[in-house]
């Protein structure tokens, strides 16, 4: 998420909206409890209805394409994936005052991952390596083109340089300007684009009986350059875990290096959004920032 999305106003996502929503667009759902699932994160409103199906309303522009790509993509992917991702059932219409699709989807069960229980894991390590693996080796084809283009780091260099300056003090600022321009300098990707999640953190996968079950959230989905996709290897594993993970993809020395600046950029764009707001992103993203500049 960008800054910029960060302040959009945002439409007021109460109960009464998503049952209204629901029902009158899906009927054959409707009266079927909702639960809100909180935290949810900061792209979407998520109620568990009844006890097979979530729906996601998004929170503000950014993410308003996101029903509309996932149902789309996700079915196509899912089949070739190793994990279980989410599983489209409906898109809803804006009506009653909301602006956006919305998503109705195969509910996930599973726990949120944490550093905690899987940083030093190597079998995580191992299985976030084999579901990117599997990612990249579906051939995206001529349709996955124009808006699933990712944009490359240097799109980002001005606001992160801005973030650089913002957090002088917190962070060591010298050592950011390092690895932001080691990464900018890095050779490019030079093979065929391939799939990348876009938003590959520790929030987005979930866990079951202590082991990775699940990868959601593909909002950011697109083609292009992995190594955006590595910013796993900062937001949750440790030195020994991420030197399997390495491994086992088969990282080069550039790509990591984009990488690493990937890590920093998004941690940073994180952090000065939501860190004063919200203390579990602080610490998330003050781990993620740290763990890319030691690499």
């Amino acid at each position: 998420m960008t800054t910029e999305e960060a302040t959009d106003p945002s439409p007021v996502i109460d109960a009464a909206l998503v049952r209204i929503l629901v029902d009158t667009q899906f009927p054959q759902w409707a009266g079927l409890p909702l639960r809100l699932l909180d935290p949810a994160g900061s792209d979407h409103v998520i109620h568990r209805l009844g006890e097979e199906l979530s729906v996601r309303l998004p929170r503000h522009a950014g993410a308003g394409n996101q029903a509309v790509k996932e149902s789309a993509w996700l079915p196509r992917l899912a089949p070739h994936l190793p994990l279980a991702v989410p599983i489209p059932v409906g898109v809803g219409r804006p009506d009653f005052g909301y602006p956006w699709p919305w998503a109705v989807s195969r509910w996930l069960d599973g726990e949120a991952a944490t550093v905690e229980a899987l940083a030093d894991s190597t079998d995580t390590a191992v299985a976030l390596a084999a579901f990117l693996a599997a990612l990249q080796r579906i051939a995206p084809g001529e349709d996955a083109r124009g808006d699933l283009t990712l944009r490359p780091p240097a799109d980002r260099d001005r606001a992160t340089r801005t973030a650089i300056a913002e957090v002088d003090g917190l962070f060591d600022a010298g050592a950011m300007t390092e690895l932001w321009e080691a990464a900018l300098n890095a050779p490019e990707w030079d093979r065929p684009s391939v799939w990348c999640h876009g938003d590959f953190h520790t929030g987005n996968l979930l866990t079951t009986d202590g082991e990775l079950s699940a990868v959601i959230d593909f909002g950011e989905l697109g083609v292009g350059d992995p190594s955006c996709d590595l910013t796993i290897a900062f937001t949750l594993l440790s030195d020994r875990s991420r030197a399997v993970f390495r491994a086992e993809l088969g990282v080069d020395d550039a790509t990591w290096t984009r990488g690493r600046g990937w890590a920093l950029a998004t941690g940073l764009n994180a952090y000065t959004s939501y860190a004063a707001v919200d203390p579990r992103v602080a610490a998330q993203t003050t781990r993620q920032i740290t763990e890319a500049l030691t690499g």
